[in-house]
Protein backbone atom coordinates (compact mmCIF):
# COMPACT_ATOMS: atom_id res chain seq x y z
CA UNK A 1 0.00 0.00 0.00
CA UNK A 2 1.31 3.41 -0.89
CA UNK A 3 2.66 5.59 1.88
CA UNK A 4 0.44 8.40 0.56
CA UNK A 5 -2.68 6.30 1.20
CA UNK A 6 -1.65 5.64 4.76
CA UNK A 7 -0.87 9.31 5.40
CA UNK A 8 -4.16 10.45 3.85
CA UNK A 9 -6.14 8.00 5.99
CA UNK A 10 -4.25 9.03 9.13
CA UNK A 11 -5.01 12.66 8.36
CA UNK A 12 -8.73 11.83 8.08
CA UNK A 13 -8.59 9.91 11.36
CA UNK A 14 -6.87 12.82 13.10
CA UNK A 15 -9.52 15.21 11.78
CA UNK A 16 -12.29 12.95 13.10
CA UNK A 17 -10.56 12.79 16.47
CA UNK A 18 -10.35 16.61 16.64
CA UNK A 19 -14.03 16.93 15.73
CA UNK A 20 -14.93 14.37 18.40
CA UNK A 21 -12.95 16.25 21.05
CA UNK A 22 -14.77 19.46 20.09
CA UNK A 23 -18.02 17.72 21.05
CA UNK A 24 -16.96 17.24 24.68
CA UNK A 25 -19.00 20.30 25.66
CA UNK A 26 -22.20 18.34 24.95
CA UNK A 27 -21.79 15.52 27.46
CA UNK A 28 -24.74 13.44 26.26
CA UNK A 29 -23.63 13.62 22.64
CA UNK A 30 -20.03 12.87 23.56
CA UNK A 31 -21.03 9.80 25.61
CA UNK A 32 -23.18 8.58 22.72
CA UNK A 33 -20.24 9.01 20.32
CA UNK A 34 -17.94 7.10 22.66
CA UNK A 35 -20.41 4.21 22.79
CA UNK A 36 -20.55 4.18 18.99
CA UNK A 37 -16.75 4.31 18.77
CA UNK A 38 -16.54 1.33 21.14
CA UNK A 39 -18.79 -0.64 18.78
CA UNK A 40 -16.64 0.24 15.78
CA UNK A 41 -13.49 -0.66 17.75
CA UNK A 42 -14.98 -4.07 18.53
CA UNK A 43 -15.72 -4.46 14.82
CA UNK A 44 -12.13 -3.55 14.02
CA UNK A 45 -10.85 -6.29 16.31
CA UNK A 46 -12.93 -8.76 14.33
CA UNK A 47 -11.86 -7.37 10.94
CA UNK A 48 -8.13 -6.85 11.45
CA UNK A 49 -7.35 -8.89 14.55
CA UNK A 50 -4.76 -8.21 17.20
CA UNK A 51 -1.68 -8.03 14.99
CA UNK A 52 -1.88 -5.53 12.14
CA UNK A 53 -0.08 -2.80 10.27
CA UNK A 54 -1.25 0.66 9.30
CA UNK A 55 -1.71 -0.65 5.76
CA UNK A 56 -4.04 -3.34 7.10
CA UNK A 57 -6.04 -0.62 8.84
CA UNK A 58 -6.25 1.48 5.70
CA UNK A 59 -7.63 -1.52 3.80
CA UNK A 60 -10.20 -2.09 6.56
CA UNK A 61 -11.06 1.61 6.52
CA UNK A 62 -12.18 1.31 2.92
CA UNK A 63 -14.87 -1.20 3.94
CA UNK A 64 -15.64 0.10 7.43
CA UNK A 65 -18.59 2.33 6.66
CA UNK A 66 -20.69 -0.64 5.58
CA UNK A 67 -20.14 -2.84 8.63
CA UNK A 68 -19.95 0.11 11.06
CA UNK A 69 -23.31 1.37 9.81
CA UNK A 70 -24.84 -2.04 10.56
CA UNK A 71 -23.29 -2.23 14.04
CA UNK A 72 -24.38 1.23 15.10
CA UNK A 73 -27.84 0.91 13.60
CA UNK A 74 -28.41 -2.32 15.54
CA UNK A 75 -26.93 -1.36 18.90
CA UNK A 76 -26.45 2.38 19.48
CA UNK A 77 -28.05 4.58 16.86
CA UNK A 78 -28.99 7.74 18.78
CA UNK A 79 -30.56 10.72 17.05
CA UNK A 80 -28.98 11.82 13.76
CA UNK A 81 -26.35 9.06 13.83
CA UNK A 82 -26.05 8.46 10.05
CA UNK A 83 -24.93 12.04 9.55
CA UNK A 84 -21.98 11.51 11.89
CA UNK A 85 -20.94 8.01 10.86
CA UNK A 86 -17.71 9.25 9.24
CA UNK A 87 -16.71 11.02 12.46
CA UNK A 88 -17.32 7.90 14.56
CA UNK A 89 -15.49 5.59 12.15
CA UNK A 90 -12.56 7.99 11.79
CA UNK A 91 -12.22 8.48 15.54
CA UNK A 92 -12.30 4.71 16.12
CA UNK A 93 -9.56 4.17 13.55
CA UNK A 94 -7.56 7.04 15.07
CA UNK A 95 -7.52 5.28 18.42
CA UNK A 96 -7.01 1.79 16.99
CA UNK A 97 -3.98 2.78 14.90
CA UNK A 98 -1.92 3.01 18.08
CA UNK A 99 -1.84 -0.79 18.21
CA UNK A 100 -0.37 -1.15 14.70
CA UNK A 101 3.04 -2.80 14.48
CA UNK A 102 4.38 0.15 12.48
CA UNK A 103 2.62 2.95 14.37
CA UNK A 104 4.56 6.13 15.02
CA UNK A 105 2.92 9.25 16.49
Amino acid sequence: MAEDSVELARSEWEDAHRRLEAERVDRALYRRRLAQIDLVSDGLRRHVGGTYSLSDLVRAYGEAERWARELIEERAPGPGWPRDLALVVGAAFHAYQRGALDYTP
